[in-house]
C-alpha cells in the first residue's frame, strides 16, 4: 500500500498534535512538526545562518530555513503527516513544488470552542503534567496529580495571548487554507467533537478512499 503524504491544518487548539500523532500511527509515518523539525536540524548550516541562531535570538526562522528543513524531513519519509507547516501561503506553494499530497485536513472549530479549550489548561509548575478544569481536571483542586505541585496558566493559554494567536492564524495560515480548498483531497472535518470521534472521522476517509 502506497503510504499517503498528508497536511493537516487548523486553528491554535484544534487538535492538530493529537491528531497528527493518531495518523502517524496508524498508517506508520512520520509526524513531521515544524518545532520537532527545527530542534532536529538546529545546527543545520544555510546560507542564511543555521536554525538555531534565529531560535536562540527569539527570533522566527526564515521561510527559505523552514522549507530546507522540511524538505530534508520529507525526504527521509515514504509517508508522513505535517502538523504546523505550511503556516503561510508561500510555504504552501514550495511545498507543492517538493511533494505530492494527497490529502489536505482542516480541523474546523469555533473560535469561542477554541478560547474554551486553550483558556481551561493548566501545567505542573515542577513536572510538567498538563491538566484542563474542564476535560482532565486534577484530583485535588490546583494540585499535580504525580507530584503534587501547584498548577499555572501559561501566559500563551491567557485569553488576551489566545485572541493574538487567532488573529495571527487568521492573517498568516487561512490564505493556506484559501490555496488548499478547491483542491482534489481536500477534506474539512469538525473538530469540535472529542479526539476519539475526530479520529473516527478522519479514519473513514481514508477507508472510503
Amino acid at each position: 500500500m502506497k503510504l499517503p503524504k498528508i497536511v493537516l491544518l487548523g486553528p491554535p487548539g484544534a487538535g492538530k498534535g493529537t491528531q497528527g500523532s493518531l495518523i502517524s500511527e496508524y498508517f506508520g509515518i512520520a509526524h513531521i512538526t515544524t518545532g520537532n523539525a527545527l530542534r532536529i536540524n538546529r545546527d543545520l548550516e544555510t546560507e542564511l545562518g543555521t536554525p538555531g541562531s534565529f531560535i536562540d535570538r527569539g527570533e522566527l526562522v526564515p521561510d527559505s530555513i523552514v522549507n530546507e528543513i522540511v524538505e530534508v524531513e520529507i525526504k527521509k519519509a515514504s509517508g508522513f503527516v505535517l502538523d504546523g507547516y505550511p503556516r503561510n501561503r508561500k510555504q504552501a506553494e514550495y511545498l507543492s513544488t517538493i511533494s505530492e499530497i494527497d490529502k489536505i485536513i482542516y480541523l474546523d472549530v469555533a473560535s469561542e470552542e477554541l478560547i474554551k479549550r486553550l483558556s481551561g489548561r493548566r501545567v505542573c509548575s515542577s513536572c510538567g503534567e498538563n491538566y484542563h478544569i474542564e476535560f482532565r481536571p486534577p484530583k485535588k483542586n490546583g494540585k499535580c496529580d504525580l507530584c503534587s505541585s501547584e498548577l499555572v496558566q501559561r501566559s500563551d493559554d491567557q485569553e488576551e495571548t489566545i485572541l493574538n494567536r487567532l488573529r495571527v492564524f487568521s492573517e498568516h495560515t487561512e490564505p493556506v487554507l484559501e490555496y488548499y480548498i478547491n483542491r482534489e483531497g481536500f477534506v474539512r472535518i469538525e473538530g469540535r467533537d472529542n479526539p476519539e470521534d475526530v479520529w473516527e472521522s478522519i479514519r473513514k476517509i481514508f477507508e472510503e478512499g
